[in-house]
């Protein structure tokens, strides 16, 4: 009789928020250098292997750099489960076949609402994917920060775009989570806070309204001797005098 096959493998590597690596919902450990070894590759996808070499170790030698790649990759492929977390080819290294990368799906999911993929509007679980923390906030290697910096940016934008369409569509709560989203990422914005009021507006929520909009003009006085636009002033239906009790 033939044995039962193994069951399959689900591993996650989430470099948003921290470094963890999970097979079947367990952690697996990993040393320093193997951890920005395969947060590189999983960010990249598939990178020559002097590349690599010269990223992560650029103070090295090219002979010290190379042999510290090789160090990493067996901490990599030493482990008991044989986890197949690196492709490795004379020339190139690649991301192994089933490992999930939560930043590449942010990405993906992140550029398709840019360039107006898919009905988007309909589906609130976007939410989920595009409100999570930084790409590893810890970690202050160039690449990582160069990296951060980009999908940061990408994901304010694929939230402002995907609180407009849900307003659109009379989805007002979405959209406003929408607009939170994209606020906890960066206060000072001023669209996702119209984008904010205008929900409370749909909802018929006028003191909400009132109240974000006092909110933001009061941050932006405190942290830039600023005030609202007054595209967005004139979209308050009171006079500005009037203040919504805390």
């Amino acid at each position: 009789m033939n044995p039962s096959p193994s069951p399959p493998q689900h591993t996650n590597l989430q470099l948003l928020g921290q470094f963890r690596l999970e097979l079947n919902g367990e952690p697996v450990p990993l040393c320093g250098n193997a951890q920005r070894l395969l947060a590189f590759i999983g960010l990249r996808g598939c990178v020559c292997r002097s590349v690599v070499a010269q990223t992560l170790w650029p103070d090295a030698t090219e002979t010290h750099a190379r042999g510290s790649l090789r160090t990493s990759l067996w901490h990599l492929s030493s482990d008991g489960r044989k986890l197949e977390l690196v492709h490795c080819t004379q020339e190139s290294l690649t991301l192994g076949h089933g490992v999930r990368v939560d930043a590449s799906t942010l990405a993906r999911t992140a550029l398709d609402i840019v360039r107006g993929r898919g009905p988007f509007h309909a589906d609130p679980l976007l939410l989920g994917v595009l409100d999570r923390g930084d790409l590893l906030p810890d970690w202050d290697d160039n690449w990582v920060v160069l990296e951060r910096e980009w999908l940061r940016r990408l994901r304010l934008q694929a939230l402002d775009i995907l609180a407009e369409r849900l307003a659109r569509h009379n989805m007002p709560a979405l959209a406003l989570e929408a607009a939170l989203a994209s606020i906890r990422i960066e206060p000072l914005r001023e669209y996702p806070h119209r984008a904010a009021v205008s929900a409370h507006l749909a909802e018929g929520n006028m003191i909400e309204a009132l109240r974000h909009y006092e909110a933001f003009r009061q941050l932006l006085r405190t942290e830039l001797g600023a005030e609202p636009s007054p595209w967005f002033t004139r979209k308050i239906p009171v006079k500005r005098r009037w203040r919504p009790r805390r």
